[in-house]
């Protein structure tokens, strides 16, 4: 088993790769939005919470060239540094490189990581400060700003212990909570890190809330710090250095030269947390430097003064009145923290569960589900109806748990979409070509393991939209198209599946050519006789590409194979649209999930087959207003006058002929294509557990899978879209 260290480094590596995940996000996002606060505040909070995450572990190589990225950051948020497309580079280029740094923890840094983070600093310093000089405004502006926003306040200072105290030193008093150890925190590593950011002078190491030996707990932190720091820094830095304790922990920071009044407040805040003599905290303060004999008298006097009176405002409220800051910066900072609240408490209402744990809990639900069906055939052969009810209500709630289960691992996709974003930059900056990306249907949800395994699929489809796809500037303005082209990146449900479309509104693909380069490739022979839609389909075979000339991102006729391969493992299948001149369009048709299924069962022969229930249309018999039709050698089914292609699966899966039984037709639908399928017994619903077929049978036409059934057969799922291709194939070759 881990130790406690090892699981507290893995947290920090999936939680900082989720952070770099959403800064990419969010950095994209600010091309088109470079004034939104909120995009940029993300920006900022994920490379703060990576440094301070990293300073925990001693990761000096991470904290230091994330401290730099943070500074540029923070000059983004007080406005003295522009939003620009070339610092939003510069960015993204640092936040793959502490993704890089990130992913070699552990292994021995080498100059070229070190040469390449003080390269990276250096670009991202350089456009930090060319974008200053665009921070600039009129004599009249910012005439119209002093009208508009309040009078800068001047502190009074009259009151003897309202001076400065003479200390130059920064002082930093914790109190560490209880539970900090428990979570896996290390005391010692504040220090470290805190010593990363200047010079740590004095540290008084306190142990005054320790209790008596025989109620003492060995998990729980008694320790307490008084520490005196020099270092060219400021106060948010140093109160972010702590930011993971604040709230279980008492963390002070005291700049250089603060009033005699806050040191009064701190003896105040210490006392009452810990109930100490204020005299002996005043020793402490005097000890490590942070006041003078005199001055902590008078800090003592003020306390005296204010317990006397009576005082217990709200702080700001008390700031305000000492004329010591502005009302609308009390304002700000409240609400502030409101929304650092809000936020804190929208995330304690969720918990990050490692996802192999998901998927234990989806195998073994799968299992109930397979016992349960198992038990439901028994209680049906025995006929016993209160056993029957009981087994009904189990399976209801089987059936609710696996739903439920399921619908932990469904995640929206328009995560993966906005990684595009940057992809399209890329690969448009690199073919000198202006391109923009449309991405609908975001909020669509389809199961985690899809989308980790679609993402490679999609970053070629999109890449060859803008390689083969969109044309030129010159070509789309003589064409009489707008010069900037487009890359459309949408999803939808359809018939129990998720429908995956990357179009563009270029060229388009020439079926000739296609048909001609696959001739020529001996793909096809020229004989065959292919409808449209097969012609383009051969785009994703192996070796076919139609560009005359070979780049980096395609030419050589590799790729779309693979992204068939891929997707073709994933139970899904991939349709090709395009029109001469006006663009392509190909999608992606995937299950919602690759676990647990609705299924239909039915009887072929001496076998049972399971078909994906979102599929299902509707059921018939034989001669119930339908009519085999077999003309010209064709074979379709007339259903109620609509004609449907025809497949018997008998014949398909070389069962022996029917003995005279009734026949019956189930009625499939995919991509908005239909087919009758003949089947011998309908058998009903079934909740199917999908089980992944062996690589031997991995060119099984018309298998996606194979489920266990509760009598403990096995039973083959069928792959409708390839049945659905199959019969009309077969309609195609026999008329």
């Amino acid at each position: 088993m881990k130790d406690m260290m090892e699981q507290a480094q893995e947290t920090f590596v999936n939680e900082s790769l989720d952070l770099l995940q959403q800064m990419e996000i969010s950095l994209n996002q600010l091309v088109g939005q470079p004034d939104d606060d909120e995009l940029i505040n993300s920006v900022f909070r994920a490379a703060h919470t990576i440094k301070g995450s990293a300073g925990l572990f001693g990761l000096d190589a991470i904290v230091s060239f994330t401290h730099e990225v943070e500074n540029v950051l923070d000059q983004v948020r007080a406005g003295k540094v522009a939003i620009q497309e070339a610092l939003i580079e510069v960015l993204l280029a640092c936040r793959d490189h502490i993704e890089v740094l990130i992913e070699q923890i552990g292994e021995q840094p080498t100059p070229e990581m070190a040469t390449q983070s003080a390269t990276l600093i250096t670009e991202l310093l350089q456009q930090a400060h060319g974008s200053q000089d665009l921070v600039t405004t009129s004599g009249e502006d910012r005439q119209a700003e002093s009208a508009e926003s309040p009078a800068p306040y001047q502190p009074q200072l009259g009151r003897e212990e309202n001076r400065s105290v003479e200390s130059d030193s920064w002082h930093i008093s914790l109190r560490f909570g209880s539970d900090v150890l428990r979570n896996g925190m290390d005391p010692l590593s504040f220090l470290r890190y805190l010593g990363s950011l200047g010079e740590i002078v004095t540290v008084i190491t306190l142990v005054d809330n320790m209790p008596a030996v025989a109620e003492m707990d060995p998990e729980s932190c008694y320790l307490g710090m008084e520490i005196a720091f020099n270092g060219d820094t400021d106060k948010q830095t140093l109160v972010d250095v702590f930011d993971f304790i604040a709230e279980d922990s008492l963390v002070s920071v005291m700049p250089p030269n603060s009033k005699v009044s806050e040191y009064a407040e701190l003896l105040a805040k210490l006392i009452e947390s810990r109930g100490n003599d204020s005299t002996r905290i005043g020793d402490l303060l005097i000890e490590v430097g942070a006041l003078t004999q005199r001055e902590l008298a008078q800090a003592l006097a003020y306390q005296g003064d204010q317990i006397e009176a009576g005082v217990s405002k709200p702080l700001g409220e008390v700031l305000v009145e000492q004329n010591s800051v502005h009302p609308a910066t009390v304002k700000v900072a409240l609400d502030k923290q409101k929304k650092i609240q809000e936020r804190r408490s929208k995330e304690s209402r969720s918990i990050r569960v490692d996802s192999e744990r998901l998927d234990q809990l989806i195998n073994l639900v799968g299992e109930l589900v397979i016992a349960g069906a198992g038990a439901s055939l028994k209680a049906q052969q025995r006929g016993d109806e209160e056993l029957l009810e009981s087994v009904s209500l189990i399976s209801r709630l089987v059936e609710d748990i696996r739903d439920r289960s399921l619908r932990l691992r469904m995640v929206q996709i328009g995560e993966t979409f906005s990684r595009f974003n940057r992809v399209v930059r890329d690969v448009a900056k690199e073919m000198d070509k202006t391109i923009a990306l449309d991405i609908q249907g975001a909020e669509t949800e389809l199961d985690k393991s899809v989308v980790e395994k679609i993402g490679d699929p999609l970053t070629h489809l999109v890449r060859n939209s803008i390689d083969h796809g969109i044309e030129s500037a010159e070509q789309r303005l003589a064409a009489g198209k707008p010069e900037k082209g487009t890359v459309r990146l949408n999803a939808y449900h359809d018939s129990g599946n998720i429908v995956i479309e990357v179009s563009d509104d270029g060229g388009g693909i020439d079926a000739d050519k296609v048909l001609a380069k696959a001739i020529a490739n001996g793909l096809v022979s020229a004989e065959q006789q292919l409808s449209r839609p097969e012609i383009l389909r051969l785009i994703l075979e192996a070796g076919l590409s139609t560009k005359a000339a070979v780049s980096n991102l395609s030419g050589r006729g590799v790729g779309m194979d693979v992204v068939k391969r891929n997707v073709e493992a994933l139970r899904g299948s991939i349709e090709v649209d395009s029109e001469l001149g006006h663009g392509t369009s190909i999608r992606i048709r995937l299950p919602l999930t690759l676990s647990i299924i609705g299924g239909f069962l039915v009887e072929v022969g001496s076998a049972s087959y399971v078909i994906p229930l979102d599929a299902v249309v509707e059921c018939i018999e034989h001669g119930e207003g339908t009519e085999v039709i077999r003309e010209h050698g064709g074979r379709y089914v007339s259903l109620r006058g609509e004609v449907l292609p025809f497949l018997d699966l008998r014949e398909l899966f070389g069962e022996a002929p029917c003995s005279g039984e009734r026949e019956n037709i189930v009625v499939v639908q995919c991509a908005g294509q239909k087919a009758g399928l003949v089947v011998d017994a309908l058998m009903g619903e079934y909740q199917t557990v999908i089980k992944p077929l062996s690589q031997i049978f991995s060119r099984l036409s018309g298998i996606s899978g194979s489920t266990i059934l509760g009598s403990g057969d096995v039973a083959m799922i069928l792959d409708v879209s390839a049945l659905i291709r199959e019969a009309e194939q077969k309609t195609l070759l026999l008329s």
